[in-house]
């Protein structure tokens, strides 16, 4: 069986130390190349050091090198990097996992229009629970439609730069979705001071950092005399990297589209 070849951007990260555990774990994929910053110390190195392994895939900030003859590229870093990382992909033809959160509007506008010419999985969350999640939400904001207000909490890591967590935005969206509503206009992101009685069409959020938490959301919906709760606690990245190396199997053959962890988990 021919094995998938695997591009890691990020491999130094937290991520990208979970992404590479996870393929080198996986027989049906190949290590193809490893990719970090520029000004990286890890640089040079093997990508199989950390593990007591070795390789021969040094860690490399060669992009166009890593891409000859690779799949798939799995991305975990920041906005401005996935965005260089999609137009080298898309100009090699290497189809693209994108894990990375805090994208811009106009910036996913980006993401979709290179999904005309390779196949993309894009997704706040990897995570196989979180996708079931995003699930139920929308079929509990279907039944608690009525006397129910929507909270959405979550907490992360004292490391995390965006807030709220794309996560907890696409479970803002889900809820909305299902209500009908655009988030953009009935989300409030903080409250602080007099701010008067809630109105009942608006979804909060509240975001909490600290600490080593890898990633906890819980959906809230509050009526009279009852609470509904939905939550996901992630305890691992392993879980985001092993959603995220099955998302980089279900490109496999696809040669453009743009996808999310719903299609990969056939939810859709």
């Amino acid at each position: 069986m021919k094995k998938l070849n695997v591009v890691i951007a990020g491999c130094s990260g937290r991520m990208g130390y979970a992404l590479l555990e996870g393929v080198f774990a996986d027989e049906a994929l190949q290590l193809h190349a490893a990719l970090d910053r520029s000004d990286s110390p890890q640089l040079g190195r093997d990508a199989g050091e950390q593990f007591g392994r070795k390789t021969g895939v040094l860690i490399s900030h060669d992009v166009a090198a890593a891409l000859a003859g690779a799949d798939v590229l799995v991305d975990f870093t920041r906005p401005e990097p996935s965005l260089q990382y999609l137009q080298a992909c898309r100009q090699a033809g290497v189809a693209m996992v994108i894990g990375t959160t805090g994208f811009t509007p106009e910036q996913k506008q980006q993401i979709e229009a290179a999904s005309a010419d390779i196949a993309v999985v894009f997704a706040p969350n990897m995570s196989v629970g979180v996708t079931l999640l995003i699930n139920l939400v929308k079929e509990a904001a279907k039944v608690l439609s009525e006397g129910y207000d929507i909270e959405v909490i979550e907490a992360h890591h004292r490391h995390k730069v965006d807030a709220p967590s794309g996560t907890a935005l696409r479970l803002g969206e889900a809820a909305a979705e299902a209500l009908g509503r655009d988030l953009a206009s009935c989300a409030v992101y903080g409250r602080e001071g007099v701010t008067g009685e809630r109105d009942p069409s608006t979804i909060g959020f509240a975001t909490v950092r600290g600490g080593d938490v890898v990633g906890d959301h819980t959906v809230l919906f509050a009526g009279i005399g009852e609470r509904v709760e939905l939550t996901h606690k992630a305890s691992s990245r392993a879980t985001f990297a092993l959603g995220a190396l099955r998302a980089a199997k279900f490109l496999t053959g696809r040669s453009s589209g743009l996808f999310d962890m719903r299609d990969v988990l056939s939810l859709k």
